[in-house]
């Protein structure tokens, strides 16, 4: 059945591959989780496709398995970086990492830049995940005392960690990782990374520096009077979403664990100068001393796995680092760096605590990102390069490209306006997001832009990089309530969707900003 005469012929399996993805974006709209309409969606292309019911069903267990030896490298990743995280926390680092940011928060407005700058850095090598109970507890009182109101500080931790950091993912890379896969065996991960990069710093200066030019009448002096009217605001009921029973219940919706995302709902000690002195003097001295270490180790670990990834693109003649070799760095910096620490912290009995502190990590990287197996399946059995392995096909059988046939049968009505297309795979992105993940909908962002790219003239790293903007900055915790900038305004106590509001200009100018540079750079 041609659309169009001499068009590709589109079978049972395209329409069928079709549905299931506006039933994905329909399911996430209503904020609900996709697990299952990505599932029933791989097990109705298949059968569409082969016509058999055993090879269906086989196909179902196949798109995940696909997934998971695509993707596997992200979750290895995530859970080293998460042990590491572990093993600097038992040492009290973490907190000296932070801890002399206090002193340099002389007055607001100098306050609103610092949160966003050191829960940029934090977000960027370990997810927001410790970003907002870390800043939370031990930077935001300090901030508060400086002059800076609670809606500022929530809206310089949301831009900067749920969104600057997120968005770009640059260091542990999940999420240009996943807009790559999905996009084809064509597009380098590095360099949707890198455009990401860019395109995150450009939304999240433009939205801080919108953000601030809001606040800054509501600055205020310095004084101890403004942590005393916070600390009695306490957080009771004002993170609570209309017509939900309570925090947690918005958290667990949506296609991610956002409690692990986001370091769940508030519940540590806000901590004062006199308490971050007295954690760190609580330790014993041979721990003192290994934690002041470890303060400055790990960050210059990180910077070092930066600088060796960022380098040899300024300087000709370094090796490059290619493909899944920067993940490799990152997740060996971090085993090395989480031996170290361990041993430092556990003495003897390192070996079962590093043990423990990986299968900690693993578990965390599954609740955090396990449901996307079966979600990016679906996605893949639209694309040749993985479709083939999903349905069974024997070696050497040309595999279906069924998202690439739909988008050259439909390209008489996609307008090859590289502007129009770019803020229409940006739509695409920020409706994913609408359920208030910011992940589950990058396979679909990605294998549109794999399509889409080739067929009006624009790089599809580009639009996989404009696409991911769309949905992490959505759906990670700036514009959606019911996501995990739920955690960021219960730390500074202020209501959730004044938050949203406060943030909703900033970020979408911040993202047309962001998108129009991304045309014109590209």
């Amino acid at each position: 059945m041609n659309a169009v005469p001499g068009s590709i012929e589109l079978t049972v399996a395209h329409w069928t591959y079709l549905v299931g993805v506006l039933a994905i974006i329909v399911t996430m709209i209503y904020r609900a989780n996709v697990v299952v309409p990505a599932i029933v969606g791989t097990f109705a292309v298949a059968l569409a496709w082969s016509g058999g019911l055993i090879a269906s069903l086989e196909s179902v267990f196949n798109a995940s398995l696909v997934a998971a030896r695509e993707l596997f490298n992200i979750f290895l990743v995530i859970a080293l970086m998460t042990a590491v995280l572990n093993a600097l926390r038992y040492l009290r680092s973490d907190i000296r990492m932070v801890d002399p940011f206090r002193r340099v928060m002389v007055n607001g407005h100098v306050a609103y830049w610092a949160l966003a700058f050191i829960t940029y850095l934090i977000s960027l090598f370990f997810w927001p995940t410790p970003a907002v109970p870390l800043v939370g507890a031990v930077l935001l009182p300090a901030a508060i005392l400086a002059g800076l109101p609670p809606m500022g500080a929530a809206m310089a931790i949301a831009i900067a960690g749920q969104g600057m950091a997120l968005s770009s993912d640059y260091v542990i890379r999940v999420a240009p990782g996943i807009s790559a896969k999905a996009a084809g065996a064509a597009v380098s991960m590095n360099v949707v990374a890198d455009r990401a990069l860019v395109l995150s710093l450009i939304t999240g200066v433009v939205a801080l520096a919108l953000g601030h030019f809001a606040l800054r009448r509501t600055i205020r002096q310095p004084s101890a009077q403004h942590l005393v009217q916070w600390a009695r605001a306490g957080v009771a009921g004002v993170q609570a979403v209309p017509g939900e029973s309570s925090v947690a219940e918005p958290l667990a919706r949506g296609s991610h664990d956002k409690p692990s995302l986001a370091g769940a709902v508030p519940h540590e000690t806000l901590l004062d100068q006199s308490a971050v002195s007295a954690e760190l003097h609580a330790l014993p001295p041979h721990l003192d001393r290994w934690s002041k270490a470890f303060a400055i180790i790990a960050p210059l670990v990180f910077l070092g796995v930066m600088v060796a990834m960022v380098l040899p693109r300024l300087v000709e003649g370094l090796p490059e680092i290619k493909g899944g070799d920067a993940a490799a760095l990152v997740g060996g910096g971090a085993t090395v760096l989480l031996i170290l620490a361990t041993l430092a912290g556990a003495g003897r009995r390192f070996l079962d605590a590093t043990a423990d502190n990986i299968t900690d990590g693993f578990v965390f990287a599954f609740r955090a990102m396990g449901s996307m197996l079966p979600i990016a399946g679906f996605f893949f059995v639209g694309a040749p390069d993985t479709a083939g392995a999903i349905l069974g096909l024997a070696p050497g059988t040309p595999a279906p490209n069924l998202l690439f046939d739909l988008v050259q049968t439909a390209q008489g009505w996609i307008p090859h306006n590289h502007l129009l297309v770019a803020l229409s795979v940006l739509l695409v992105g920020m409706i994913t997001g609408i359920d208030g993940s910011g992940f589950a909908g990058l396979p679909l962002t990605g294998s549109l832009s794999g399509a889409l790219g080739p067929t009006v003239g624009i790089d599809p790293a580009t639009l996989c990089a404009v696409g991911q903007m769309g949905a992490v900055w959505t759906g990670g915790g700036t514009l959606i309530a019911w996501s995990s900038l739920i955690a960021v305004t219960g730390f500074a106590r202020v209501p959730v969707l004044d938050a949203v509001r406060a943030l909703f200009w900033p970020v979408i100018l911040g993202l047309l900003a962001a998108t129009i540079a991304a045309v014109l750079l590209w």
